[in-house]
């Protein structure tokens, strides 16, 4: 809901960065990685209560995230490239849970399971979309620049990571944080298979 509006605000500053990094011969696939590593880091700092330091690299993480699509369509964007970026990140969105649930298996790890689920849901139904839309050479008027259709809902990229803040800095509301954040990503799975069925009529 919020990416686009974070993406406008955010476009001139990557730009900049972009083009500081390709004049370093910096590769778009090279900062997709380097932004997952950040991304991992994050989850033993979680598991030993580092929680201020893993919302460090969960920030960074989604810094680089955005500076790679940026620095790949000042060179030549790659199919190669879309493909790990997505891929990485779903990892990274799973990850995060996860952490929380091994650092307190008593108190957080049902609530992880429902999120994590809840992540599938969305997932599954953003790349299914993705996949017939690029099967019918459908664009996204809303996010030109993405490498496919990117279909968006109530929990986007940006939701995510204020979810994962708010989860670094009031630990002991996991739980309660996901239940929520789980029911607004079956709202958002609900509104893509709607919109799916819609549109592939």
């Amino acid at each position: 809901m919020l990416d686009k509006a974070v993406l406008d605000k955010t476009r001139g500053m990557l730009a900049a960065l972009a083009n500081y990094l390709l004049k370093r011969g910096i590769t778009a696939n090279q900062v997709t990685v380097a932004g997952f590593a950040a991304g991992i880091l994050a989850v033993p700092l979680i598991i030993f209560d580092y929680l201020i330091l893993a919302l460090v690299c969960i920030i960074l993480n989604r810094l680089l995230d955005g500076l790679d699509g940026t620095l790949a369509r000042l060179s030549t964007p790659t199919d190669r490239g879309g493909f790990l970026d997505i891929v990485l990140d779903f990892i990274f969105y799973s990850a995060i849970p996860l952490a929380f649930a091994i650092a307190n298996p008593e108190a957080n790890a049902l609530a992880a399971a429902v999120l994590i689920y809840a992540f599938i849901g969305t997932g599954c139904s953003f790349l299914a979309f993705a996949t017939i839309a690029a099967k019918r050479q459908m664009d996204s008027t809303r996010f030109p620049d993405k490498s496919f259709y990117y279909l968006g809902g109530l929990t986007e990229a940006t939701e995510t990571i204020v979810l994962f803040g708010v989860m670094c800095l009031l630990p002991s509301y996991f739980s309660l944080l996901a239940y929520c954040f789980a029911f607004l990503c079956g709202i958002t799975t609900v509104l893509r298979i709607r919109a799916g069925l819609e549109l592939f009529d």
